[in-house]
């Protein structure tokens, strides 16, 4: 078993470097066409979104790459229009920015929770499909991807993360609420999904029970969605098993965590 584990861990790594290598072509066609990018990342918590933005910028231009963690907002932002609080981390010429969450936390964390009025939620999934058009036109490459996990493994990790001494930074009350309510959770995604996947800006689903296959076939899968010189077509074919894009066929088939 170990000599098993340590074959799958080189090829782990040496399949992610095959990848990195590739992100780092596309960046340097993107800096060079002075593109603009702007990657959202969503899912419950205990998904997998740090270590999997982690892996994805390890190796881009540290100048030229961002990422924005919305934290609470402030007095100021909760009385601005909504999308404001967002603008200003949008990307800027030659910029490539990861969102660890972003304004769909409005669809999904703070509908469950109540942190915010049903008038809200419903004002913010009448708007935000204007508004992500709004920017794909005006030239920013719009990517969306929900990093999907069943209730079993998010329980393990939630689990885990209690115990580790390096991970006492995740831990949030909201944590002990993300099994408790799940089926909430679950029914908020699914309206938010089915109201915010448009053909300018789908999302795309990441099965990430397997932390190192969903790395992997995310990458693929972003890779695949850009066109830039010299690419290795043969690294940019995710598996439709692991990362696909969301459609009502896909929930009657069962590919999405109930």
């Amino acid at each position: 078993m170990p000599d098993q584990d340590n074959g799958q861990d080189r090829h782990y790594k040496r399949r992610l470097r095959e990848l990195q290598i590739e992100l780092v072509k596309l960046q340097r066609h993107l800096l060079e066409k002075n593109q603009r990018v702007l990657v959202i990342l969503e899912g419950r918590d205990g998904a997998g979104k740090d270590g999997t933005i982690k892996r994805l910028i390890e190796h881009m231009s540290p100048r030229d790459t961002r990422v924005h963690a919305p934290g609470k907002p402030s007095d100021r932002e909760e009385s601005q229009w909504y999308f404001q609080r967002f603008i200003r981390f949008l990307p800027s010429a030659d910029e490539f920015v990861v969102f660890n969450r972003s304004w769909y936390n409005r669809a999904g964390v703070e509908r469950v929770m109540g942190f915010a009025s049903k008038s809200q939620v419903e004002s913010f999934l009448e708007n935000v499909v204007p508004f992500e058009t709004m920017l794909v036109h005006d030239g920013i490459a719009l990517r969306k991807y929900y990093l999907d996990i069943s209730k079993k493994e998010q329980k393990k990790r939630l689990a885990a993360r209690e115990k580790s001494p390096l991970k006492q930074w995740k831990i949030s009350p909201i944590d002990a609420k993300a099994t408790k309510m799940w089926d909430e959770y679950s029914e908020a995604r699914n309206a938010m999904f089915e109201r915010t996947s448009h053909p300018v800006a789908p999302w795309h689903i990441v099965h990430c029970d397997t932390k190192k296959i969903a790395r992997l076939e995310f990458l693929r899968d972003l890779l695949a969605s850009f066109s830039y010189p010299h690419k290795n077509k043969k690294l940019s074919r995710p598996d439709r098993s692991v990362v696909f894009p969301w459609s009502e066929e896909a929930v009657l088939r069962g590919q999405i965590a109930k």
